[in-house]
């Protein structure tokens, strides 16, 4: 049915000609006001209507009774209208929502960086902080160690927090070991305890630590245990002549791992000579009252300073731990020792490091204490 300008009027007094140019208009005026949700179901015939309208031989709406009335089509098109308007309603003809400003119910969620722990950290530089160490790392009560030094084993230590490690190795039935004096008493394969160490850099790559080796066997053998293990992939090689970096250049770089060792090395270059850039306390003590901060080994203009702090009495003393590990004698030994040595303190070494407490002391001489 095609409506000719020419006659727009004469026709427009059929009503079932007059509901058609209506719904015509109606839906044209929703689709300029934004999209209008009404199914089939509550508007019969308004999808028939529309086609309608648009097509020269369709025949008007079947639903429609052909006594229809001009006042029916006019009674049925203010409800329309108001739907078209309703329509317009749900996005505004003049807003773009690509411009609305959705900033203010975004909070920002995203936390600052913490090397070791800890945000302030990461702009310190290795030599200025103090890294919780455990002295004879290897030896643990929990893999059945005869005279253990600690608690708990490699893997258990660093997820408290501990981030210096003493470990000794040794060559045993044709094989590299970690072990204390007399292997048969604990030990465990070098490249599985590396491996431990691997694993935990892999999944925690915001933390930066150190190995002091007393090493037993070559630095040759030292290296293919680092390669066959991919502790290789961590290691940080300390130019003498430049600053130490922040632990944040560290992480960025994934140089992560300093080792160190107190007979060999290097080569290789990564493979650092303890008392070249580490100096120490004396660390044979039976009780706490001989403690002393003298200069032992390396050289006191070293840049790293580590404090030895335990008790032997032929065997590790978990009572002398119980004793010297408390936060007060702890930190009042560090204390005395950076005030004789002019130093921070870069390590603090304990036996059974998880009696007392050695990780708040380390917080306050880091100045991360809550």
């Amino acid at each position: 049915m095609a409506l000719k300008p020419e006659g727009l009027c004469g026709q427009l007094t059929d009503p079932r000609r007059l509901l058609a140019v209506w719904a015509l208009v109606a839906g044209l005026s929703a689709c300029g006001g934004g999209s209008h949700d009404r199914s089939a179901a509550e508007t019969p015939g308004r999808d028939a209507a529309v086609s309608d309208a648009g097509s020269d031989t369709a025949d008007a709406s079947p639903d429609l009774p052909q006594d229809t009335s001009g006042d029916a089509a006019a009674d049925a098109a203010p409800d329309d209208a108001a739907d078209a308007t309703d329509a317009g309603r749900d996005v505004p003809l003049d807003t773009n929502p690509a411009d609305a400003d959705v900033s203010e119910d975004t909070p920002d969620t995203a936390l600052p960086r913490a090397c070791n722990g800890h945000p302030a950290l990461c702009e310190r530089r290795l030599d200025e902080i103090t890294l919780a160490t455990t002295h004879n790392a290897m030896s643990n009560e929990a893999e059945g160690w005869l005279g253990p030094n600690q608690q708990f084993g490699i893997t258990r230590q660093l997820e408290d927090g501990v981030r210096g490690m003493m470990l000794d190795t040794h060559r045993w039935n044709g094989d590299l070991y970690l072990c204390h004096t007399v292997c048969n008493f604990g030990n465990k394969l070098l490249v599985d305890g590396l491996r431990e160490i691997a694993a935990f850099l892999e999944t925690h790559p915001d933390e930066v630590m150190a190995i002091i080796f007393q090493d037993g066997i070559s630095a040759e053998e030292t290296a293919g245990a680092f390669e066959d293990s991919g502790l290789i992939e961590y290691v940080y090689t300390h130019d003498p002549q430049a600053p130490w970096p922040t632990l944040g250049a560290m992480i960025d770089s994934n140089q992560r791992l300093l080792a160190t060792a107190e007979s060999s090395g290097p080569p290789p270059a990564w493979y650092h000579h303890a008392w070249d850039i580490v100096f120490d306390t004396p660390y044979n003590f039976d009780r706490s009252e001989a403690f002393s901060c003298e200069l032992n080994r390396g050289q006191a203009s070293n840049d790293l300073f580590l404090i030895n702090h335990w008790i032997t009495v032929i065997l590790p003393s978990p009572d002398g731990a119980a004793e010297v590990n408390q936060y007060e004698p702890l930190l009042a030994r560090a204390r005395a020792c950076e005030e004789e040595q002019q130093h921070h303190p870069n390590f603090l070494a304990v036996d059974f490091y998880a009696t007392g407490d050695l990780f708040a002391v380390v917080d306050e001489l880091n100045g991360v204490a809550d």
